[in-house]
């Protein structure tokens, strides 16, 4: 049975609960719902809640433990002496687990039978051969451990699923049964759906908090086995970046920090002047009609996605400086080598932060009291000079949380600058230069097949972990002066 179908019986199984309680509830008051201590759509929620919610959480719970233990179990059935030099156990695992899907799409398309792929003795290179005609993805030679992985792995996880289905099933048929026996025209329906949505609302609530804690511990931990393998002093007070999965490595942060920080500071010289002169005129000087029109079309930038921001500064914005700024171009100064340049990411990046600067001081600035206009119109001032000397003054805490916003936001950026910015970590003040980012270097340490055992892969975990405290800091310290802004305000 498949994850879809075994969640919409739950949902049938819900959407039956609340008929028969609201059906059993009025019967036991002869029909008459004002005998009930609650309305009869209580007694019908109360059901299916108890039929739905345990269950779901035992399913969300079972498919988060079920890898966990098959991997580990599957995990120490490979011999050690199996695993070749220069590989890992986890890599070891990640084709055990291609071969065992490979196996699945193979019996599933025909390619063999289940006994087949079930048989331990099979020829190694027959299963290859197989696996391979099938259309099955394989990055190395199949061997016996492996294969007996494999087949161990599809034992494990099929026996897992057919007993999840039948154990969410079970505790959604008790639940229901239990929900429907203790309902009575005397039962407080009410108070119990109350509490239960209570709790669901408190388990949400809680999600953000509890997702931030597991991101925080997962990169802590993993940067704590970074730097049992590579000094601190050179991550954090070197000044090269020179990764080598061979052996010696330079893993030093400083000029990656650069980088981000140079692109985001161009970003920002874009995107402040232009989003808060576009919230001013918004915001003071356009008509209804026009700010109607205006502020929609301005805010579709927030919605496009990165990558065709990337694409527009790979294709459209860097070739265009090229032509300016290049050997042989308008201006004739031989400035920019490449289209890939802090510029062109800076500019592209700019643009894409505009709707962030104007969106939330336009907001800010409309919320600035208008008796503090109109007093500095009565006194006889200019509406030009009630913008600049009443208004931008009394918006300004909050103009900074949006700029500081904005910045965090450039600073975490991916997409534009892995196609725009280029791939060289080093000090330089040239933006017509190609330089990488943190994110970058995130990026390219965790592609392909990596080796969680080696500093150059672990490196991202540091980068990420730093990027996180940074960023984090810059939204703690906006939000603290936009909500201080707010208190004085409102």
């Amino acid at each position: 049975m498949a994850l879809s179908w075994l969640l919409l019986i739950l949902l049938a199984l819900a959407v039956i609960g609340y008929f028969t309680g609201r059906s059993r509830a009025l019967a036991s008051a002869g029909g008459n719902a004002r005998e009930l201590h609650s309305l009869p759509s209580y007694y019908g929620y109360n059901v299916a809640l108890t039929a739905l919610v345990p269950a779901l959480g035992v399913l969300i719970i079972w498919l988060l433990v079920q890898p966990v233990i098959v991997n580990s179990t599957v995990s120490g059935l490979i011999p050690d002496q199996s695993i070749p030099e220069g590989s890992d156990r986890g890599l070891i695992m990640s084709e055990v687990r291609r071969v065992a899907y490979g196996l699945d799409g193979a019996v599933a398309g025909g390619a063999m039978t289940e006994a087949q792929a079930r048989d331990g003795n099979a020829d190694i290179e027959t299963v290859t051969k197989t696996l391979k005609d099938a259309g099955q993805v394989l990055t190395q030679d199949i061997t016996q451990p492996i294969l007996m992985a494999a087949q161990k792995f599809r034992s494990m996880t099929s026996t897992g699923k057919v007993a999840m289905q039948v154990i969410v099933l079970a505790l959604a048929l008790l639940g229901a049964a239990f929900a429907y026996v203790r309902t009575h025209k005397e039962f407080r329906a009410r108070n119990v759906v109350e509490q239960g949505v209570l709790a669901l609302l408190l388990l949400a609530a809680s999600i953000a908090i509890l997702t931030t804690v597991g991101i925080v511990l997962s990169m802590l931990f993993e940067t704590m086995n970074f730097f049992q393998l590579h000094s601190w002093k050179d991550f954090f007070f070197g000044s090269t970046w020179a990764p080598n999965f061979r052996g010696g490595s330079e893993l030093s942060i400083l000029p990656l920090l650069w980088g981000t920080l140079y692109i985001s500071l161009i970003a920002l010289l874009v995107a402040v002047p232009i989003g808060l002169f576009a919230a001013i005129y918004l915001s003071e000087y356009a008509s209804g009609a026009t700010r109607s029109i205006a502020k929609p079309l301005l805010e579709i930038l927030a919605g496009i996605p990165t990558i065709v921001y990337g694409l527009f500064a790979l294709l459209t914005v860097g070739p265009a400086l090229v032509s300016m700024f290049g050997e042989g171009g308008a201006l004739g100064v031989g400035w920019m080598a490449s289209s890939n340049a802090v510029l062109t990411a800076g500019l592209v990046m700019g643009i894409m932060l505009i709707p962030f600067v104007s969106s939330l001081s336009d907001d800010i600035i409309n919320a600035v009291p208008q008796s503090m206009r109109d007093g500095s119109l009565g006194l006889g001032a200019t509406h030009s000079e009630t913008v600049r000397s009443v208004i931008l003054p009394a918006a300004l805490p909050g103009i900074v949380g949006a700029i500081l916003l904005a910045a965090s936001r450039a600073i975490g950026e991916t997409m534009i600058v892995v196609m725009a910015a280029g791939a060289i970590a080093k000090f330089s003040g040239n933006p017509f230069e190609a330089m990488t980012t943190i994110t970058t270097r995130i990026v390219s340490q965790l592609t392909g097949d990596t080796d969680f055992a080696s500093p150059e892969t672990l490196v991202a975990f540091a980068l990420g972990l730093t990027l996180f405290i940074i960023t984090l800091g810059l939204n703690i310290f906006a939000l603290y002066i936009v909500r201080k802004y707010r208190e004085q305000y409102e």
